[in-house]
């Protein structure tokens, strides 16, 4: 249940993302600096380390969001998809990213859509996961945007495709006044539907907005739904364009021994 918008720009892009969740969630928490893997990333989290959002410092973001149009769940001990963005925010290209996803036990991952955005490239790729396969699409250097949800999946993306489309008539479109209009938006009414989603049970929670300029990154967060929170200030990442060490690749390094047990049962019953 979340919404991204990509905004392609010509030194560089900006990103939202609402976060939609039902009300029994534990509450993630604000972004924060963290090194991993050789990387400096800023990125929310949920209390249990994963996240659904970040950005490091080559200016690489990846976003997550579930895939409810495909109902196949796993079946036993599950993979928290907030771990799959957590261990490949410091890829700074598709193909490591990709590498990242072929060591993850991904058939003990509920399916997911993940955006990559590499500014150095111009690359715009999407990961679909649906149980079976991992698919790989390519987009084009350009405005996009990316919806799921929980209630009724197709239809709020015909609904909130429809309010995009004809937010991107506007004279103020694609910028990022613009974004947050949109990521605050009822319409065409207040409910399940709507950007700025809201149902009995469930909520927009937080609204994440990555900019990435040719030397900066920098995102501004706030910790509910935009018709009703102000956004904290931002953090800011300076960029460095560095290559990732040598002993990136999991094969290299140390991960967590859950993750690797529940890769092994993966294999044993593929």
């Amino acid at each position: 249940m979340c919404t991204v918008t990509f905004i392609a720009r010509r030194n560089g892009y900006a990103l939202g993302m609402n976060r939609d969740e039902k009300f029994t969630r534990i509450t993630g928490l604000s972004p924060r600096l963290t090194h991993f893997k050789g990387r400096t990333i800023l990125a929310p989290s949920e209390p249990g380390g994963g996240t659904w959002i970040g950005v490091n410092d080559t200016g690489a973001t990846l976003a997550l969001i579930n895939w409810y149009s495909i109902t196949s769940r796993v079946i036993g001990q599950t993979v928290s998809r907030g771990e799959v963005v957590k261990l490949a925010l410091p890829s700074d290209s598709p193909a490591l990213v990709e590498a990242t996803l072929n060591e993850l036990p991904l058939a003990r991952v509920n399916p997911f859509r993940l955006i990559g955005v590499f500014p150095s490239g111009k690359s715009v790729v999407e990961w679909r996961w649906n149980l079976q396969r991992l698919e790989r699409r390519h987009h084009r250097w350009r405005t996009n945007r990316w919806i799921s949800s929980g209630f009724d999946e197709p239809g709020a993306q015909r609904t909130r495709g429809k309010a995009f489309g004809e937010a991107l008539r506007q004279t103020s479109a694609e910028t990022t006044d613009w974004l947050r209009r949109l990521h605050r938006s009822h319409r065409p009414r207040c409910g399940p539907y709507s950007t700025c989603m809201h149902r009995g049970d469930a909520a927009t929670v937080s609204y994440s907005e990555i900019t990435v300029s040719r030397q900066m990154a920098n995102l501004r967060y706030a910790p509910g739904a935009l018709c009703c929170t102000a956004p904290l200030p931002a953090l800011r990442l300076e960029l460095k364009r560095r290559p990732l060490p040598p002993n990136y690749f999991f094969g290299s390094i140390a991960i967590s021994p859950f993750l690797w047990h529940a890769r092994g049962l993966a294999n044993a019953r593929a």
